[in-house]
């Protein structure tokens, strides 16, 4: 298949070497909902095996598809694209619970983004139900959605040379907490006290966030 082929969904899928499509989607929320689809269809035996969904921002990889075939990847393409995409339900599954400690360094200038008072901030961000859009930066960092987007904020203008693993932070649509330190220049609003399991090597899976799953974060104390 040498173009992508496309619906009035806002789909193109591409070929992406032996074996693999890459799904281009119109949004994040789209790219979230045919996500759960591929998850749902998996689950049922609807979907040709595929070794790995991989989600991102705006795309989906399929990787390992077994009929590794041009006519094979080519029948795939052309199923996928011509599938309707129910809207994303974010109530399925069990949620993930984090504990958070509200006290972050941008707790006042995301209140003021807000137009809210610093002690608002973690009642509405609490107040939130996320999911795991896709994951990636580090092992073990979710990229969250959930916010509406009158809350979505920029990034900060001068990015921190270290930002502390276990850090709660908001940056565009997103909500993420640092498995690890790292430079960074999202907006941080609290922590998360133990962060050993955000990411288990010896776990299956690894990540405590995987894509798809539901999150809460629960507050256990607020200093503003």
């Amino acid at each position: 298949m040498s173009a992508g082929a496309r619906t009035h969904v806002g789909i193109e899928v591409l070929p992406a070497g032996p074996g693999a499509l890459l799904v281009e989607l119109s949004s994040g929320e789209h790219a979230e909902a045919f996500h759960a689809e591929l998850l749902r269809r998996r689950a049922l035996g609807e979907l040709p095996v595929v070794r790995e969904i991989v989600p991102g921002a705006r795309t989906v990889l399929l990787d390992g598809i077994a009929d590794r075939t041009p006519d094979g990847t080519a029948r795939l393409a052309r199923e996928v694209a011509s599938w309707r995409i129910p809207p994303l339900r974010r109530d399925t599954g069990d949620a993930v619970e984090i504990p958070v400690v509200y006290d972050g360094p941008d707790l006042g200038d995301v209140a003021a983004a807000w137009g809210v008072t610093v002690a608002d901030v973690p009642r509405i961000h609490s107040g939130t139900e996320f999911r795991v859009a896709f994951c990636g930066f580090a092992p073990g960092f979710g990229y969250l959605t959930g916010l509406p987007a009158h809350l979505h904020l920029p990034r900060r203008a001068t990015p921190r040379t270290r930002v502390p693993a276990g850090a709660l932070a908001l940056a565009g649509a997103y909500t993420g907490v640092y498995p690890r330190p790292s430079p960074g220049g999202w907006q941080l609003i609290g922590r998360m006290p133990e962060t050993d399991e955000l990411w288990n090597p010896a776990r299956e899976p690894a990540a405590l966030l995987t894509p798809g799953a539901r999150v809460r974060f629960v507050v256990t104390e607020v200093r503003p």
